[in-house]
């Protein structure tokens, strides 16, 4: 006799997972160019001025599926500040692999305030432009950071890197390390337009209480 007749299905693929989240990146990041560019000119000046060096910081990040790219941000440490963090190491007050220090000495003045402000950040709008990120999802990180995620972690590389994520209008750099990556994973397992934009709804209030940002 036959087994007992199954009746799961499987679950359809929205039409905002299929193409509606990029085609929603790429309306608003248009958007918001305007409004970015010149406030990222004056933060530029203000960089140049502040200290020596580059207006932009780049870094290697990994995305999507685990493919790395180059990940701008406005510089707002002082030129060095790789090499130097290996010195600092033993001040991390993050759990697990991230890295992160309150009043880290490799700061500028400037950059305190673009970090504040999540300022720092404006020049992603490139990266969703041009596919690396999206306006919401995990945030992407590093590859030594990747190296030491436990499996169930690498659940949060199944989708683009996002600009701002559940963990940021939660606490941002508040939370502990599994409470960011659980966050993620959540993102992952639920994401669609509405959870988009309630996200980028409250980002706009985290940003500027600077709750947890540093």
């Amino acid at each position: 006799m036959p087994g007992p007749r199954s009746y799961a299905t499987v679950r359809p693929v929205s039409l905002y997972r299929r193409g509606g989240k990029r085609v929603l990146d790429v309306a608003l990041a248009l958007l918001l160019a305007p409004f970015a560019l010149p406030v990222m000119l004056v933060a530029a000046v203000a960089i140049k001025l502040d200290s020596p060096g580059p207006v932009f910081h780049r870094a290697i990040r990994v995305g999507r599926g685990g493919r790395k790219f180059t990940f701008l941000k406005l510089r707002s440490m002082q030129v060095g500040a790789e090499e130097l963090r290996g010195l600092l190491l033993h001040l991390n007050q993050a759990e697990g692999p991230a890295f992160k220090l309150h009043n880290d000495p490799r700061v500028t003045r400037v950059g305190k305030i673009i970090r504040k402000a999540s300022l720092d950040e404006l020049p992603q709008l490139w990266h969703v432009l041009v596919g690396d990120m999206s306006l919401v999802g995990p945030r992407p990180p590093f590859p030594e950071e990747v190296e030491r995620y436990e499996p169930w972690m690498l659940r949060r590389l199944s989708v683009r890197p996002g600009l701002t994520c559940l963990w940021q209008i939660r606490g941002r750099s508040d939370l502990s390390f599994d409470e960011w990556m659980r966050l993620d994973i959540e993102y992952v397992e639920r994401y669609s337009l509405a959870l988009d934009l309630k996200i980028l709804a409250l980002t706009i209030p985290a940003v500027l209480s600077a709750r947890g940002a540093y």
